[in-house]
């Protein structure tokens, strides 16, 4: 393994995870809390799950190529391998996602898209030493890491980076844009407020968990015009969460070990590497997280079939020049500082704690999803797609209310 310096780390990140290019590819990944199908308390177990997977697993039996894998609490991701269209992205989650469904409940469970189980506190059903790092280094600050691992689930829209040039398909622009819309997709589709049988007082109970853990490694980056510095920046300031080792070995990391610090040299630890470098990106969870693309992070998982409308807003809000344009104009009141032409943290608060309830988002919300209604507009364009969107609009967003709503209804009819 050949040490790394800090050269290398500034070319990876130059490199790699802001690869440029004009902005075609389009991803999406769905999470899912597994739940039993007559009754929602009911704790899962890992043999239940894996007979219930093993038709797909042992045949890799899934249409578009998704790939399916579990996180800790026992949830489900799928993610689709890149497209080079929006609807070919959702027909091929559609496609795998019947497939899951399918065998999910031929073994009597239910895939359940909200972002944060409302009933139970799963146990940890990965072992792998990397999870038992990342516990071990979350529980320092209390149970919120804990939370995050075993029972939030969201909706990830994978968009490319964008051109190496100034005007709105740039990378800075497209970087500072998924930015700006982050809050609004957290309002208008904040599904989780509800923990333990009872309302939190947020919509996005699952943002409020993010909002608690390590800011270092889960808030946006610090503003910079060129958005390569910011993430350079913030990498290298970041606590190392492990330290890959033997594979049945401690990963944890020495307490408050940045990723700069370790390259300068700790006399007990061996000299980071490449893979060591990738392995602490990936431990990285802002809102916004370049990784070759932009990962947009930031939105609870959607009931049913609802994860195309998050997926179709921020695609097309970022891919169509004319929507990206009304997107940045109708964020501009949730950006005061004008030095920093991002939405600070409280905002992101607002956003999580009241949704659309706040006037600023309420208003971005309805600006952004009829530019991208406007964008859809056009002959050629999915048909489909553009009535999800609307349909959404029309049962949430128009009338200031989110999916979160139904839910708190529903509990208050108990």
């Amino acid at each position: 393994m050949t040490e790394l310096t800090l050269e290398e780390v500034e070319a990876y990140v130059l490199g790699v995870c802001f690869k440029t290019g004009p902005p075609e590819r389009i991803g999406v990944e769905t999470e899912w809390l597994v739940q039993d199908h007559h009754n929602p308390l009911l704790p899962i177990s890992v043999d239940r799950l894996n007979a219930a997977l093993t038709p797909i697993e042992a045949t890799g039996a899934l249409p578009g190529g998704s790939r399916l894998t579990r996180e800790p609490g026992g949830q489900l991701q799928l993610s689709s391998p890149p497209a080079l269209s929006l609807g070919a992205c959702v027909e091929m989650m559609t496609a795998d996602l019947a497939v899951l469904r399918t065998s999910v409940e031929q073994a009597d469970l239910a895939l359940v898209g909200r972002g944060l189980d409302p009933y139970r506190e799963p146990p940890r059903v990965l072992d792998h030493p990397r999870y038992r790092a990342m516990e071990s280094f979350f529980d320092r600050e209390g149970p919120w890491g804990r939370d995050m691992m075993r029972r939030t689930a969201s909706v990830q829209i994978n968009l490319a980076c964008g051109e190496d040039s100034r005007g709105i398909s740039g990378y800075r622009s497209r970087w500072e844009l998924a930015h700006r819309i982050g809050p609004v997709l957290v309002a208008a589709f904040a599904n989780s407020p509800i923990q333990d049988g009872w309302p939190t007082g947020w919509l996005s109970s699952r943002q409020d968990v993010w909002s608690r853990m390590d800011a270092g490694r889960t808030r946006p980056p610090l503003y910079h015009s060129d958005p390569r510095v910011a993430w350079t920046r913030y990498a290298l300031d970041a606590q190392v969460m492990c330290i890959p080792g033997a594979l049945n070995g401690d990963w944890s990391a020495p307490s408050g070990l940045t990723f700069r610090a370790w390259l300068r040299g700790v006399p007990e630890l061996r000299p980071p590497t490449l893979a060591d470098l990738d392995d602490h990106l990936s431990a990285l969870f802002p809102p916004v997280r370049p990784h070759g693309w932009l990962e947009l992070r930031m939105t609870d998982a959607q009931n049913g079939d609802d994860w195309v409308v998050p997926t179709v807003l921020a695609a097309t809000l970022l891919n169509d020049r004319v929507a990206a344009d009304a997107a940045y104009a109708a964020t501009e009141p949730l950006c005061r500082d004008s030095q920093r032409p991002v939405p600070s943290h409280d905002v992101w608060l607002r956003a999580a704690r009241t949704g659309l309830d706040d006037q600023d988002l309420a208003k971005a919300a309805r600006a952004c999803f009829a530019a991208a209604d406007s964008a859809l507009a056009v002959p050629g364009a999915p048909a489909v797609l553009r009535h999800a969107l609307t349909d959404f609009a029309e049962r949430y967003t128009e009338r200031g209310r989110s999916p979160a709503h139904d839910h708190l209804d529903a509990l208050r009819r108990t």
